[in-house]
């Protein structure tokens, strides 16, 4: 079935977007020498796949508009700094659908590499609801909310009117999607500078907030080493029993193993438990 041309000068907004803030996400990279910017396109650390592409704990493929890496390169993959994905909806009632599905593309990702703590950029554009922004900055993601008004403010720079609704004829989009498609490459630059310009106070609060979570201080490191006898109870009443009658000693008991938490200056967090002196060294070498 042919593509709709409201479902292509959709992907044309979304395309927009996505090269609206390459600019920004590369003048941030390039302030750091430990970081690298993927984006759609050749990589030869990729091989031949042109997508960002990451793979969660259980082996599930994730498609991403960009990721920055700690100390990657284009031969090599690095550690995971932050996630970015960009959303387009134009109505409202597609909203916290689109919110949901974003969740669930970068959520995994965030909880296989969570001893990385990584950033959690979302990009939204068009029309949505607060109660899905609510939704998707409950779960940790910063966004950053590209309204309608600003959308078909950027495209009025070049002559086209970016605004359409569920009834509006094919006709009428396709000639949208005609308009854009004849555009020089100068004309559509000017479309992504005027998306910067009208959300420039926006934009440098969210490359901020990454700041502070890619170069977070640590607050504190709490280590718990834990010795003794692990108790599987199958009932609370069996638990408290335990409890009360437990003694609090440490004498001849084996040692289980190391609980680390990290306090971060932005609010992050990180738990993580090693069986083992040397795999909690390195953990440590890591952050």
């Amino acid at each position: 079935m042919a593509e709709s041309p409201t479902h292509k000068f959709g992907q044309i907004i979304g395309d927009m977007l996505e090269a609206s803030m390459e600019e920004p996400l590369k003048k941030f990279v390039s302030k750091h020498d430990e970081l690298y910017l993927d984006k759609k396109g050749p990589r030869k650390a990729r091989g031949k796949k042109r997508k960002v592409t990451w793979q969660d704990k259980f082996g599930n493929s994730h498609d991403l508009d960009f990721v920055i890496e700690r100390d990657g390169t284009y031969n090599k993959i690095g550690r995971p700094a932050a996630f970015i994905e960009i959303a387009w909806r134009r109505y409202t009632k597609h909203s916290r659908n689109k919110a949901q599905e974003v969740q669930g593309a970068i959520m995994p990702l965030a909880e296989t590499y969570e001893q990385e703590c990584p950033f959690l950029g979302i990009i939204i554009g068009g029309v949505f609801t607060q109660g899905s922004i609510n939704q998707l900055e409950s779960l940790g993601f910063k966004t950053l909310y590209f309204d309608y008004e600003t959308i078909r403010g950027a495209f009025n720079v070049v002559g086209i009117d970016a605004y359409f609704k569920e009834d509006t004829p094919d006709d009428e989009v396709g000639r949208k999607v005609i308009a854009f498609n004849a555009l020089s490459k100068q004309k559509k630059k000017k479309i992504e500078q005027e998306l910067r310009k009208l959300k420039k106070d926006a934009i440098n609060d969210f490359l901020r907030k990454m700041e502070q979570s890619i170069f977070r201080k640590i607050d504190s490191i709490r280590i718990l080493p834990l010795y003794g006898q692990e108790l599987l109870a199958s009932n609370i009443d069996d638990a408290i029993r335990y409890l009360d009658n437990y003694r609090i000693t440490n004498n001849g008991l084996d040692f289980v193993k190391f609980e680390i938490y990290l306090r971060f200056s932005n609010g992050d967090k990180i738990d993580a438990s090693f069986s083992s002196k040397n795999s909690a060294i390195e953990f440590l070498k890591n952050i």
